[in-house]
């Protein structure tokens, strides 16, 4: 089994939860307004108000199947915005 991580501008929520969808994933996990530091060593905010330049951090758990039949599409979806998307081993407790 593998961990999917999509951090990404949450603009692109509803294009990477559609991605999602469509490969008939198992089940996700979306965290809004997701801060953190970069490599550009710069904290990255939401605007109070707005909303706008918030972070979204999605977390699949799937087989590399659904990963591969997926990955052109996140990578349609991130490279708009910008985003990172890390893949990992996971083992179930």
């Amino acid at each position: 089994m593998k961990r999917l991580d999509l951090i990404f501008s949450e603009r692109e929520l509803d294009a990477i939860i559609k991605t999602l969808e469509k490969a008939n994933v198992p089940g996700y996990t979306v965290m809004k307004h997701a801060t953190g530091r970069g490599p550009e060593r710069v904290v990255t905010e939401d605007m109070e108000f707005t909303g706008l330049g918030a972070n979204a951090h999605v977390i699949v758990f799937c087989e590399q199947e659904l990963i591969d039949k997926m990955r052109d599409n996140i990578r349609d979806d991130l490279s708009y915005y910008g985003g990172v998307a890390y893949i990992s081993e996971a083992t179930p407790l």
